[in-house]
């Protein structure tokens, strides 16, 4: 218990070091990022720098050279150090995954430049940078004419979602997953989830046990739900899977005139896990019909139009690489990962808000009980989700479960 009260101690200030980092930032001028941008193994023409300010993690910069008459970008990223403690461990496993995918895309004759993302080299031959403050920088290619998404605006969107995120998984399926670092620890080990919102209802730090007995309550309630990925792992029941670990709509890229998806995008995240993880949490995200902080639970629910138009792009490029279980557990998994984020959220309104951003103090106790009310939902919806799964299954590669 005592290794957790620190863990929260050392996020607050993570948080803190955070916003500190974007103010210093901000006041970064282009000569300095220009002799960033030096130590890579750039040829051409230095010819211009903009900053990209949609990611919250990451600063992010493109700066295009002039190469034979011809514009090209790249995207430059300094690696949040409060975040990603590891550059070493982070970027060996984006090197490793990208290079392998690349060479599946090679093969096949498609364009390793779009729909990858790949590490260039800085002049010294190493993966990434320090600068002289101690920042890790590196360097990718860009993925110019194309946009991602941010909101699932129809079921052909979202079958393109489940699609991209699904051949990811599936040219990663023959990859040997643990040879990753688990850069962060415990990720979706629900297991360890249930045990620190245990540990913060006992300590009580702010008072607030008493004022939330309802949500504890439903947590309590399906503590069994924790276990059961868990356990399959420990019973190899389940294959270890390189994992993207955070499946949002905007983290694939689309192209800019076919509209389909060319490139998953942000990184940071892959090591080893479970492919459901990563299923379980698009569905959260994309097949929620209200917004993740939604104080009017009647507006929240599982769209199944949504999940079923998800489950058949995944299963049309990744179905014939999963084992039974895998696809047997894609309901399961949109309900765990959507409980293991209300858990979340409810820890941290326990804590006093010390891990997650809030705009206002009931912040992270309203996530939190959106969460639980889409969780109460799938349980309603479960056995349908059941057969969408099963018939999909069974249609696009003439296997059951």
């Amino acid at each position: 218990m005592l290794d957790y009260f620190f863990d929260i101690l050392y996020n607050k200030h993570a948080v803190i070091c955070i916003l500190y980092r974007k103010v210093a930032l901000f006041l970064l001028n282009e000569s300095y990022i220009r002799e960033i941008a030096d130590h890579f193994l750039i040829p051409g023409t230095f010819d211009s720098i903009t900053e990209i300010p949609t990611g919250h993690i990451n600063s992010t910069y493109r700066i295009d050279y002039i190469i034979s008459g011809e514009r090209v970008p790249y995207l430059l990223q300094m690696i949040n150090p409060n975040v990603f403690k590891n550059a070493d461990h982070l970027m060996a496993n984006i090197v490793s995954v990208t290079s392998f995918v690349r060479d599946k895309i090679i093969a096949k004759g498609g364009d390793p430049d779009r729909e990858t993302l790949f590490v260039k080299p800085t002049s010294k031959g190493t993966n990434y940078y320090v600068d002289n403050n101690g920042a890790a920088w590196r360097l990718y290619n860009y993925i110019d004419n194309a946009y991602s998404p941010n909101t699932v605006e129809s079921p052909e969107l979202f079958f393109d979602a489940g699609y991209a995120f699904g051949n990811f998984q599936n040219m990663l399926s023959d990859f040997p997953a643990d040879k990753l670092y688990e850069t962060i620890p415990n990720f979706h080990n629900t297991a360890k989830r249930y045990a620190n919102l245990c540990a913060s209802v006992e300590l009580d730090v702010k008072c607030r046990v008493e004022s939330v007995r309802p949500e504890i309550d439903f947590a309590f309630a399906r503590k069994e739900d924790s276990f059961v990925l868990v356990n399959m792992i420990k019973e190899g029941q389940l294959p270890l899977r390189v994992t993207h670990n955070d499946t949002k709509l905007n983290n694939i890229m689309f192209d800019n005139v076919t509209k389909k998806p060319i490139c998953i995008v942000d990184l940071d995240t892959v090591m080893p896990g479970l492919s459901l993880y990563d299923f379980g949490d698009s569905i959260r995200f994309g097949a929620n019909t209200a917004a993740e902080d939604e104080t009017d639970l009647s507006k929240v629910s599982l769209d199944l139009n949504l999940y079923e138009a998800f489950t058949r792009g995944y299963l049309t490029s990744a179905g014939n690489s999963l084992t039974e279980n895998e696809v047997k557990y894609l309901p399961f998994a949109s309900k765990l990962m959507t409980f293991e984020c209300g858990m979340r959220f409810l820890t941290d309104y326990l804590d006093g808000d010390v891990y997650f951003g809030i705009a206002h103090a009931q912040h992270n106790l309203d996530r939190c009980r959106t969460q639980f009310a889409l969780v109460a939902d799938i349980e309603k919806k479960y056995e349908q989700m059941m057969d969408i799964t099963a018939k999909a299954y069974l249609e696009i590669c003439g296997k059951t479960f």
